[in-house]
């Protein structure tokens, strides 16, 4: 998507119509999938027209996206600023996935409705790989995008901590199986996104700091300094994280082992 639309500043193009101050998308989906479901019945696909009645509904109630902006004075494209401002290519970062359902040191599918257009890039590597890699990234200074479940008994939006509860299971017997049993039985599902900034040792334990748009994160004092983010104990992302997505320099020795397979 960044390829092909590129990206904005926020200020430029927020999404937020008619004096909102949060997002709200109800109304619009569901204007979307009474459309959607009258094209079907009716037997009145046309992909040029389809598409432009889904834009309009989209424009009416998030706004029409700046198909240019203007940034230290120029006018240049979402496409341009991607590429020559936030010097981001799409094609630098990759998604390193954990789980047994699937060979290690294989690029595979990630078999979760997120994955919707079925594809096989993820590098599937054994847990212990995975923490690995993550530890180095963030240690290194990289960020990541890291995504798994949140509706979690040890995922508390008040205190903004997510740790794994000895009544599932004690951290020390956290391994591949454990992770693969929760996620074929449905209670680890892909549900959430969200963006590992940074992390900290405190008594012991790995904690690491992510920034999330959701409402969860957003819910206590927005003076407070946390204001934003959570804090994951590193057993919850061992047994409920999945996958992350991060610049391929950050694990070019992780990559390596995929090429000697």
């Amino acid at each position: 998507m960044i390829k092909k639309y590129g990206i904005v500043p926020l200020e430029q193009y927020t999404g937020l119509t008619k004096g909102r101050k949060f997002h709200t998308h109800e109304q619009m989906k569901k204007e979307i999938d009474e459309y959607l479901k009258w094209v079907k019945e009716t037997n009145a696909w046309n992909e040029e027209t389809v598409v432009s009645t889904v834009k309009s509904i989209m424009n009416y109630h998030i706004g029409e996206p700046p198909v240019q902006i203007n940034w230290n004075g120029k006018t240049i494209t979402p496409q341009l600023f991607a590429k020559d401002i936030l010097k981001i290519n799409p094609d630098d970062y990759v998604d390193i996935l954990s789980y047994m359902q699937e060979p290690f040191y294989q690029k595979v599918l990630y078999d979760v409705p997120d994955n919707w257009w079925k594809s096989k890039d993820y590098y599937n590597v054994p847990l212990d790989e995975f923490i690995k890699a993550l530890r180095k990234a963030i240690e290194n200074g990289y960020t990541v995008s890291i995504g798994g479940d949140v509706s979690e008994a040890g995922f508390d939006t008040e205190t903004q901590c997510a740790i794994i509860p000895t009544f599932d299971i004690p951290s020390e017997f956290i391994t591949d199986e454990a992770r693969q049993f929760r996620f074929s039985n449905n209670s680890t599902t892909d549900d959430h996104g969200m963006h590992l900034v940074g992390y900290t040792d405190y008594k012991g334990e790995r904690w690491y700091l992510l920034k999330d748009s959701g409402a969860g994160s957003r819910n206590n004092d927005p003076n407070a300094k946390e204001f934003g983010y959570y804090f994951f104990r590193e057993d919850f992302v061992k047994l409920k994280m999945m996958n992350f997505t991060v610049h391929k320099d950050a694990v070019k020795d992780l990559l390596a082992k995929f090429k000697n397979k």
